[in-house]
């Protein structure tokens, strides 16, 4: 695979959206939210990357994962330029 697929995309925006300032903070995935969510989170969980399947915290893995999504997300997020 050369690309990342909707899928996948969905996962790494849903790992930026746990708290990256505490471990000891989690994500509730709640009724109402996007199924496209809802989906993203059953999957993180089945690969070990979240405690529970409606969010819960990052797993070891899962926090690595984090980091280097917002690292990624870093890298291309376009700079303001200062002239």
């Amino acid at each position: 695979m050369t690309t990342f697929d909707q899928d996948m995309l969905d996962e790494l925006n849903l790992l930026l959206k746990f708290p990256n300032d505490s471990l000891l903070q989690g994500l509730k995935i709640h009724h109402d939210a996007s199924q496209t969510m809802v989906n993203a989170a059953a999957r993180l969980y089945a690969k070990g990357l979240i405690t529970q399947s409606d969010g819960g915290y990052l797993t070891d893995l899962g926090i690595d994962l984090a980091d280097h999504a917002r690292h990624i997300q870093s890298a291309l997020c376009p700079r303001k330029s200062s002239h």
